[in-house]
């Protein structure tokens, strides 16, 4: 069976590439008329600590949704308009990742954080749902997925992502009231994508 999704794949893989070199903007480097020694440079490297927070936890959450991305097309042989519009819509929020990521830079460490932080954790709960979705789609048709899949399979990939679902809820719902706390099950959560990640790779082979 010939694979029809080459190049909703290729699309995907530059959005991908784009929206994860985004987030880089939101480093910036001192002014040089300002910081004018080493000890300078340092307390504003400190200060800066929640623009790298918020870089490095949107980068691996970025590079865990394209591993999975990648290992959902593993399964998906065929396309329909349904499965484009879903994707597309992923690709969306992909793309609307670095904004939440800004706002959580500059105003995790204040007395905004609890509306960031909800901000934040509110596109990875869309994400979900739009993996959820494309998957749904996919698997309603066993004939738009590789030859030979198993209905258990398709089970366990369908599974896995609705396991995050309720979890991330949970992060938004916190948010308000406990920032650092859903922050850190945002966290917990990529490990979780990183390692499910590799359990479709095993339901693939």
């Amino acid at each position: 069976m010939e694979k029809e999704t080459v190049r909703i794949e290729n699309f995907s893989d530059a959005v991908f590439a784009i929206a994860i070199t985004l987030l880089v903007l939101d480093l910036h480097v001192p002014d040089a008329n300002v910081v004018k020694n080493s000890a300078a440079l340092l307390v504003y490297l400190k200060q800066q600590w929640t623009s790298y927070l918020a870089f490095t936890l949107s980068f691996f959450s970025i590079f865990i949704m394209w591993v999975n991305h990648h290992k959902i097309f593993k399964q998906i042989y065929s396309r329909n308009t349904a499965i484009m519009f879903a994707n597309g819509l992923i690709l969306f929020l992909v793309s609307a990742v670095s904004y939440p990521t800004a706002l959580l830079a500059r105003f995790f460490n204040g007395e905004a954080s609890g509306i960031a932080v909800a901000i934040y954790t509110g596109i990875f709960v869309l994400i979900n749902i739009s993996y959820n979705l494309l998957w749904f789609i996919a698997s309603s048709d066993k004939k738009l997925l590789r030859p030979g899949i198993t209905s258990l399979a398709i089970k366990k990939i369908r599974n896995n992502y609705l396991y995050g679902l309720p979890t991330y809820l949970i992060a938004f719902g916190i948010s308000f009231e406990l920032p650092a706390v859903a922050l850190a099950i945002c966290m917990i959560l990529l490990i979780f994508w990183a390692l499910s990640s590799g359990k479709i790779n095993v339901i693939q082979e």
